[in-house]
Parts: C-alpha cells; structure tokens; sequence
C-alpha cells in the first residue's frame, strides 16, 4: 500500500521539483503540526492567507453553519446568497464611497483577469500598464503582465499591449497615455521582496491616471485584510483606486476572490456582451461566509491595530552580522542575506528548528517574514530567537 508520500509524488501535480513536502496532519493558530507531531510555526501564513491564523472559530463555525444550510446552488449572479450579501455590505461599509460593487470570484488570479476586463470594457481601450517584477497570478491573462521572461517564456503568445514600467520611478509615469485601459500595480509589491512605494509615488501615479482617464486598480492579494497595518494598503498610502482585488486572507482560510468597484463601472459587464464575466463557483457560499467571519474578527478583535507594533517589535530583535538590510511595514518583510544560497540554507535549517519561511518570486537573496496576524508578542520572541540561532548555525 503506498504512503501519503508516495502518492503525492507520483500523483499530485507538481510545482518545483523540490517541493517542501511536509505532511500536515493538523493546524491551530500560528501552528503546522506534521505527520511525526513536529510542531512548525508558519512565519508565512501561507502565503499571506491565514491572518486570522489556522482555525479560527468563529471562522470554523461559520464554515460548519453554512455547509449545513446550502452549498452551490447556481453559477454566480444568479440567486441572492446571504453569504455574499452580508459580506459585501460589511465590506463595503469599510471603504470610500465609490468603491461599492463587490464582484465575487475564486481566486487571485481571477480577480485580476476580471479586473482587467472590466478596464477594457469599460474604456474602450486595450492597452494595459504593468511594473517590473508585479506577480498578479499565474492564468494566461494575467501571467503577460508579469515582466520576467523565465516564468513567461515558454507559455507564448502572451496578451498584447502591455507597457511595463518602473516601480518607484516618476519619470515612467508619462508613458501612461489616453489610450491605457487601466494601469495595474500591487501598492506593496510583495514577491519583488516587499519593495514600499516612496516620495508619493502612489498619489503621482494617481494623478496621471485621472489626467489620462486611465482607471487605476490596486491589487491588494497580498496586502489586503491587514497585513499592511491598514485594512488594506491603499488606506496606508491615502489615495482610492478606481478598482481593487482581493483574495488570499478574504476568506480566513476557505478560497474567495473578488473585484471592487463602482456600480457604474461595474454595470460595464451586464451588456455588450451580456455575461460579460461570469463563474460558475465564485463567491461560494461556504467560503462567502468564512470571509464574513473572518472580516467581522479582523474588525472587532483589534487585530489590525496591534499589526504595526508586533512588526516593529520583531524586527527590533533581529539583529545579526548576516542580515543586509530589512524591509517591509506592518506584519510583511522580507529579510536580505548574502546571497539565493544563504537565503535556501537558512529555509532549509529553518525547517529543521520548526519554522517555516520561504523566498521571493523575483528576490531570491531575502527570506520573507508574513506571520498570522494573531501572533503574540511571546510567539514573536519565539520567532526571533529562533532566526537567530538559525543564522548563527549557517
């Protein structure tokens, strides 16, 4: 009889040829806890997702409450689900006045293709302005508009019509013109190592956008639901965005998506083609109503407040001869070692000590630091001590 093990290596689709392949029996919190009972502390939430941590529960109960009431009943659109109701009117309750559509989807991704075909639908045009080393997810549409030929190359055509620019440079901003659709950009980006925006660029950008009629979407993916030290980062940064996706931390652990705009914009996809978007589970019931409890802990436990503070408090402790520099705001870093080697011996070692980190996408010389917002100031003296010692033994 074959183990877990070996049927995930010889029936589970792959990623990388070298894949963490830490069986997970159970989680709580902050905790992974494998097959041997090795318990891990997950400095990632994977990836930006559990900022409520591993079962919370009201989210669990939410969970358990709607998977006994109904599942799926139709694609999306079509019925009035109160999952989806009552989290778009929370969540839009949060937000500035325009921002008052929620368009619900599965994924990432999927936020992002649909943003980007409201844009085009919506104005008319078909050019699309992206950053250098953006990842907005990795489907057909929204992979050409990730600007490192390694992850493109071999999935050509890509979308035509797609300017890339600078991250942080103002000059580049004039190559926006009347005939972009939409510019998309991450207000943090994240797997470009946590690179902040800085001298107002975000606000300049902003600027160039309205003086074009150029709609502006955010993808908040990774920094959405407070993992900037804001709901979401464009609070951060004091600027509204014409659209912007979520997904990721949305649904507490369950997958969700989704697309903010204004009904006006929004509206774009009921004509000319009718079902101008449309899926088929988007917005799932189950995990409509774990986004709900997630959105309802994030704003009533003083999570997000104490978000600034626990990030300032680790990064106090870190101090080491092998560390180059630190980056980041919030509760999302990403620490700079010698080189890619240092950086995979310390996630390697790391593992050995239970802790669970990984690199960036386009910066493979830093190591990221993206723990559950729930974390304690003890946990994060845990951390530290263990990042320590993990350093003093590479």
């Amino acid at each position: 009889m074959l183990t877990h093990r070996q049927i995930f290596y010889k029936h589970i689709g792959q990623t990388s040829e070298t894949p963490y392949a830490l069986e997970i029996e159970r989680a709580k919190g902050i905790y992974l806890f494998d097959s041997t009972g090795k318990k891990y502390i997950d400095l990632i939430a994977g990836v930006s997702v559990s900022n409520v941590g591993h079962l919370y529960p009201e989210v669990v109960k939410a969970v358990q409450k709607q998977a006994e009431t109904y599942m799926h009943l139709m694609v999306y659109g079509e019925y009035i689900q109160s999952p989806q109701v009552e989290f778009a009117k929370l969540l839009t309750e949060q937000l500035p006045e325009n921002l008052n559509s929620v368009y619900f989807v599965n994924s990432g991704s999927e936020a992002n293709e649909g943003a980007i075909k409201l844009a085009k639908r919506y104005t008319g045009r078909s050019e699309i302005v992206a950053f250098k080393n953006a990842y907005h997810g990795s489907t057909q549409g929204v992979m050409s508009l990730m600007s490192d030929t390694y992850f493109t190359q071999a999935f050509r055509p890509l979308l035509p019509g797609i300017r890339f620019l600078e991250f942080n440079n103002t000059r580049d901003l004039l190559q926006i013109s009347r005939k972009t659709a939409c510019v998309l950009i991450e207000p943090i980006q994240g797997e470009g190592g946590v690179v902040l925006p800085d001298n107002d660029f975000l606000k300049k950008l902003r600027e160039r956008c309205d003086e074009t009629g150029t709609l502006l979407i955010l993808d908040e993916i990774q920094t959405g639901f407070g993992r900037s030290g804001e709901l979401f980062a464009f609070m951060k940064y004091d600027i509204v965005p014409d659209i912007f996706t979520i997904a990721k931390a949305m649904g507490g652990g369950m997958p969700i998506g989704a697309f903010v705009s204004d009904k006006k914009i929004m509206d774009a996809f009921t004509n000319n083609p009718v079902l101008g978007h449309i899926t088929t589970f988007g917005g799932h019931p189950v995990s409509a109503a774990a986004a709900l409890a997630s959105l309802k802990v994030l704003l009533s436990q003083n999570i997000i407040h104490e978000v600034n503070k626990k990030g300032q408090y680790l990064i106090s402790k870190l101090k080491h001869q092998a560390i180059k520099s630190i980056r980041g705001t919030g509760l999302f870093y990403s620490v700079e070692l010698e080189n890619a080697e240092a950086v995979q011996k310390f996630i390697r070692t790391a593992l050995d000590e239970g802790l669970i980190t990984d690199w960036f996408i386009f910066l493979d010389n830093r190591f990221r630091i993206a723990p559950p917002l729930i974390i304690s100031y003890e946990e994060l003296d845990l951390v530290a001590e263990i990042i320590l010692k993990v350093l003093d033994r590479i």
